[in-house]
């Protein structure tokens, strides 16, 4: 897959999530294999008033590269303006959120709203990608609802507006994030267009991903929730690529030193209390399955200081050490 100099064949992709994508959640994913990172959704409205938390959003590391700064936003004037703000952060590419369907962001007549307005998602792409060099993707979903799928339509108007790839999240603004993705779109836009097409929408498991790969011939596939919490499936998804076979559970050890990892990244870049406040989002995720977890998780977000909650890891791990040393189920 190719996006502007940056060319990896069949790239993992970590999908930008709002206030999960952070720098230290970005970095962690790539040290476990993500090849391409985005950053979470940044205003243009923000942007263009220098708001310091959008501005904040897209601050990145050299280490996270190739990335690209998602943002998303109605009026072409503003649009294209803070392009040409985010192209200042010299990310390796721009792109532009199509598809969030929370109320907030669709009232304005951004996100996914765009996908009931093409001739205003035709302007906005052509105003941006005239406004920079770098390269221009968008992220989208399938249509509104069921009854007006046009993703092969939006597609088509990306690509002549000479848009560099296309990440579809297969389902409709109404599912929001429930239900069943359909898949089955993905082939036809491939054959529907030149441009790279990434999948997206509930790729949580190694074979999923392969299967999307085989069957629907897209160019990547990017992972949002299905990395939260284990970071790892893109060393493990790469793996069962490769035709290796894939450890199903992350050694207990090396599970720990993920947690502490990203939790001393999180309080590096954020500093206290604000590392280790933000940070609880992950724990549930890093703890996931093991012995006596929902009790230790509740007590881990009592903490706002680095020293003792790393203490309690260690304890917690050391436990299930020694419970494993005695053949109890960790």
């Amino acid at each position: 897959m190719k996006i502007g100099n940056i060319e990896i064949d069949k790239p993992l992709v970590l999908a930008p999530m709002e206030s999960v994508t952070d720098q230290a959640f970005r970095i962690i994913c790539k040290r476990f294999g993500a090849d391409i990172v985005f950053t979470e959704f940044v205003s243009s409205e923000g942007l263009i008033r220098d708001c310091r938390k959008a501005m904040r959003k897209m601050e990145f590391d050299q280490e996270e590269r190739p990335i690209g700064i998602q943002i998303y936003g109605s009026n072409e004037t503003s649009m294209e303006k803070s392009a040409q703000i985010a192209e200042s952060m010299q990310p390796d590419f721009i792109d532009i959120n199509c598809g969030c369907w929370v109320k907030n962001v669709v009232n304005t007549g951004a996100g996914s709203a765009l996908l009931k307005d093409l001739k205003k998602l035709e302007k906005i792409l052509v105003s941006v990608i005239k406004s920079t060099r770098l390269p221009i993707t968008i992220k989208t979903r399938l249509g509104w609802d069921k009854n007006s799928i046009n993703i092969v339509e939006v597609a088509k108007i990306a690509e002549q507006c000479g848009v560099s790839a296309i990440t579809i999240h297969c389902r409709t603004r109404d599912q929001q994030m429930k239900g069943e993705p359909d898949y089955s779109w993905l082939a036809l836009v491939k054959s529907s267009v030149f441009i790279p097409v990434i999948a997206n929408g509930s790729f949580d498991t190694p074979e999923k991903i392969k299967h999307a790969f085989e069957k629907f011939g897209v160019d990547g596939v990017m992972i949002g929730r299905g990395a939260i919490g284990k970071p790892w499936i893109f060393l493990q998804t790469k793996d069962y690529l490769n035709g290796k076979i894939y450890k199903q559970n992350m050694e207990l050890q090396n599970r720990f030193r993920a947690i502490r990892e990203h939790l001393e990244l999180s309080v590096k870049i954020k500093g206290e209390p604000k590392g280790v406040i933000e940070f609880r989002k992950y724990i549930s995720g890093y703890l996931s399955g093991l012995y006596d977890a929902s009790r230790i998780r509740a007590e881990l977000m009592n903490y706002k200081e680095l020293h003792p909650i790393l203490k309690r890891l260690d304890e917690y791990e050391e436990f299930l050490l020694e419970r494993a040393e005695v053949g109890k189920i960790i």
